[in-house]
């Protein structure tokens, strides 16, 4: 029986795969890396975010101490020496500091910690698949565009975010460190919510269309398109690529495509729809940063208590990204089967309901922590 090595299970990506895998039919042994004292303590932090995904207890059941591997990418001797990875067949690796903001971990976590781990794995004879979780925007891309999937590395490349760069350091450094790793490499865009669950299982990067279309303002145009995948999806399309016939090196990229992205102003209609309040249409404008910054004081009468100096480098960076109107292709999956995603107005609303009460601060939290 294979046995599936997952890291990043306490997080949303990690919590989604797992989600598939414990209301699904496939036999395999699990082997969850997680940061705890001790193997219980560890257990119960995955039952904790599986409990975001509405899994019922009989079925969390399925989950013991014995599936857990205690370690953390940012340490990670301390779990490499585990016997118990010579028998992994495949690794999912989801585990990653996704903050936007200035955490001195992401380097350590993302490039220096998954590239120890990376090469630990290399040994392991059985070893079929070492699947990354990367990002299709770490490959910079230019702006108005359908993105080609590559792997095309461009060491000078311009950065919005540190996060980018050690995504995309990190694929380089396990191609040419780690020559014997069954890698296949693959790229979501932008994840946001989740078809049934909507913004339970985490608020990333929702809040973001939210803010724009409060404040009526933003940086991009209503007539940009923007490529979102809800968390299932890219889930389901990570146990495909765990399995299916596909070369070692390769980049797929999980996304919504040309067809299946979508104008922020399709956005502001469906968001006013659920919210059953008239959309910003006409009244939605184009303008700069320097614009926003001007609004400074305004941002607690509208958002509510809010550190502004965080609300305006969140605008800045989230801006940057949305004024780059680019889809990603996604004709590589598509060709080994999966089906088109759906687009993000199509469960816009579930989103909407399960974030009802919560501020645009405290949606915010997870993107910069």
């Amino acid at each position: 029986m294979n046995t599936l090595l997952i890291t990043g299970v306490t997080g949303f990506l990690g919590g989604a795969v797992l989600e598939k895998i414990l209301n699904g039919n496939d036999a395999m042994n699990l082997l969850l890396l997680v940061r705890a004292n001790d193997a219980a303590a560890g257990i119960e932090r995955v039952k904790s975010n599986m409990r975001k995904f509405n899994l019922s207890e009989e079925t969390l059941q399925r989950l013991t101490a014995d599936q857990v591997l205690l370690g953390d990418l940012g340490e990670p001797e301390g779990f490499l020496d585990d016997p118990r990875l010579e028998s992994v067949t495949h690794v999912l690796n989801c585990a990653a500091v996704a903050s936007f903001g200035n955490n001195p971990l992401v380097w350590k976590v993302n490039v220096e910690g998954t590239l120890a781990f990376a090469r630990r794995m290399s040994q392991v004879t059985g070893l079929q698949r070492f699947l990354h979780v990367g990002t299709a925007m770490s490959c910079t891309p230019e702006p108005d565009s359908l993105v080609p999937e590559s792997a095309e590395f461009r060491e000078n490349a311009e950065h919005l975010v540190t996060y980018t760069r050690s995504k995309s350091t990190i694929e380089q450094l396990m191609r040419t460190e780690c020559p014997q790793l069954p890698l296949v490499i693959a790229r979501p865009s932008i994840v946001v919510g989740h078809t049934s669950h909507g913004c339970q299982p985490s608020t990333s990067i929702f809040w973001v269309f939210s803010m724009g279309l409060m404040l009526q303002k933003f940086i991009c145009s209503l007539e940009d398109r923007i490529d979102v995948i809800p968390v299932d999806y890219c889930a389901d399309a990570l146990l495909m690529l765990l399995k299916g016939q596909i070369a070692n090196g390769e980049v797929v990229h999980i996304s919504a495509g040309e067809e299946n992205s979508v104008r922020f102003a399709d956005i502001d209609r469906a968001m006013a729809k659920a919210l059953e309040k008239a959309p910003v249409g006409d009244k939605y404008a184009q303008v700069s940063y320097e614009t926003l910054v001007k609004m400074r004081r305004e941002l607690k009468d509208i958002f509510g208590p809010c550190n502004e100096r965080l609300m305006l480098k969140a605008m800045r960076l989230y801006g940057a990204f949305a004024e780059l109107n680019v889809r990603f292709s996604n004709d590589k999956l598509l060709s080994m089967g999966m089906p088109k995603p759906p687009r993000f107005t199509d469960y816009i609303a579930r989103c909407v309901q399960t974030t009802h009460g919560l501020s645009i601060p405290q949606q915010m939290e997870v993107d910069f922590k």
